[in-house]
């Protein structure tokens, strides 16, 4: 299986886990293995790396990529990880990545239905399994696809590309990428089709959706936190800015520490932050990387340490 896989900001990622030769890490976002087999490589013996990803192609890419490695990968999603380590006997590790968003592989494969370049079954979905995007286009109600068109994918147009949606697939099912494409486009002004391709963030939000994106995003992010040993680090690259506003809040929820108000004379809560930021702002790409992998363009990496 052909499966092209860059790691973003790879170099900021293995300096912000700090990896030691006998830690314990997890990649939440295994992928093609691109992070996980640089991270894997400077394992010992004692070392072990724990793969996990909802696409079975990544899964079956990434099996293949780490077998040389003290590594295992599991099929599964990032909000399951204390459910694996605990069946592997791992109580605690020393590192986590989620590298979050569509990965290249999901994107080139026309078949997949992630991409409003290709003409392919509207899918989206990237465990390949459940609700669809073609079922979301085609059942929702107009007010729920223009509230997820807004609310996840920022689209000033929502009411018209929804009322839009509804009334073509009254006489005729949505079934393809360019279908919906091409209604997107039919449903901003000429002026915004002028400018850029409009497709972006509908098909953002859709995706959002029917992956459960920022659901799964809020409870991993709890779950990879408390598997985190004292002086464990979680890694999170975003690549939008809501999925990016959600780490960083929780972020600084856990950095956060007397709650009292201003105008106690002393601390009466007791509350101590659980974590500390490894850099007070996101790293992004520099300009080496940009001119090597475009898609690295709208990353961001943040790093937390547990206390």
């Amino acid at each position: 299986m052909e499966f092209v896989h860059i790691p973003v900001l790879l170099n900021e990622v293995l300096e912000g886990l700090a990896v030691k030769p006998d830690g314990i890490y997890v990649d939440g976002t295994v992928g093609g293995a691109g992070h996980s087999r640089e991270i894997a490589k400077q394992l010992g013996a004692e070392g072990m790396l724990i793969g996990l990803d909802r696409d079975p192609d990544a899964v079956a890419v990434a099996r293949e990529r780490l077998a040389e490695y003290p590594a295992k990968v599991f099929h599964c999603n990032y909000d399951e990880m204390q459910r694996v380590l605990n069946e592997e006997g791992i109580s605690s590790v020393d590192g986590i990545l989620m590298d979050l968003g569509v990965s290249s592989h999901q994107l080139d494969t026309g078949s997949r239905g992630f991409s409003y370049h290709t003409d392919a079954p509207l899918d989206m979905r990237m465990s390949q399994t459940g609700l669809s995007a073609a079922d979301l286009v085609n059942t929702w109600s107009e007010d729920a696809i223009a509230q997820i068109l807004f609310a996840y994918g920022e689209e000033k147009f929502a009411r018209s590309i929804a009322r839009n949606i509804v009334a073509a697939r009254a006489e005729k099912e949505i079934t393809t990428t360019l279908e919906l494409a091409e209604l997107v486009k039919n449903s901003v002004p000429q002026r915004v089709r002028r400018e850029k391709n409009p497709c972006k963030k509908t098909f953002q939000a859709i995706r959002i959706a029917v992956n459960g994106e920022f659901e799964h995003l809020e409870q991993g992010l709890e779950a990879a936190f408390r598997c985190l040993k004292p002086g464990g680090r979680l890694a999170v690259i975003t690549f939008h800015s809501l999925e990016d506003r959600i780490v960083k809040k929780q972020f600084a929820k856990w950095c956060q520490g007397c709650i009292c108000p201003p105008d106690f004379p002393q601390c009466v809560c007791g509350r101590e932050p659980e974590g500390r930021l490894v850099n007070r702002k996101p790293l992004i790409a520099s300009e080496a990387e940009l001119s090597e992998n475009n898609r690295s363009r709208s990353a961001k990496l943040r790093v937390i340490e547990r206390r």
